[in-house]
């Protein structure tokens, strides 16, 4: 995500409970400390051995650009990630600049339970949609991550594909992945 994507966006954002903001350098540490914990390393896509190293990869990937914070009375309780591509689409199409959103997401355990994902995933949604004006939002996920497809389907995502064994997890071997995803059009009915 690029620094004028996210300069559309009056930062922070509240929501009923929480304020999602970009995160800085500041807040590595606790994404580390909760993405290392063996009950959400499972599921991430990387498992750094060290902090330097998580720092470093970040940093490398460019994932800090893409990443958001959610905050529960000042303290960081896990993050969101939000990457805006462009669309799909033949060479000479004009109109394909910015339109696809992917988004993600990883709580600590301790604060798991309340909605708390599902209130900042589905503000998430409402930002991609109406604040960066993108036409699709899509979810990728393993299919034996049960939380997270809970959550695509609580934000009114569908499911597009289901991969059979199409997705390497590192402890479990080739296992299925699914992507959800859902159109502009189809969250702003949902709304009405």
């Amino acid at each position: 995500m690029t620094t004028a994507v996210f300069d559309r966006v009056g930062w922070p954002v509240r929501t009923a409970r929480l304020t999602v903001r970009p995160a800085t350098s500041g807040d590595l540490r606790s994404i580390f400390e909760t993405r290392t914990l063996p009950d959400v390393g499972q599921w991430m896509p990387d498992r750094p051995t060290s902090y330097p190293e998580f720092v470093l990869r970040f940093g490398e990937l460019g994932v800090l650009a893409r990443t958001l914070v959610m905050e529960l009375d000042g303290v960081v309780i896990g993050d969101l990630y939000l990457h805006v591509t462009d669309a799909w689409a033949q060479e000479d199409v004009a109109d394909r600049a910015g339109q696809e959103g992917e988004i993600g997401w990883c709580l600590s355990p301790a604060h798991q339970g309340h909605g708390y994902v599902s209130e900042a995933a589905a503000e998430l949604v409402r930002i991609c949609f109406e604040d960066l004006g993108v036409r699709r939002v899509s979810a990728a996920a393993f299919a034996d991550n049960v939380p997270s497809l809970r959550i695509m389907e609580r934000l009114g995502m569908r499911q597009e594909s289901h991969g059979v064994r199409d997705s390497l997890h590192r402890d479990l071997g080739w296992i299925d992945g699914v992507v959800y995803a859902l159109l502009a059009e189809e969250w702003r009915a949902g709304r009405s």
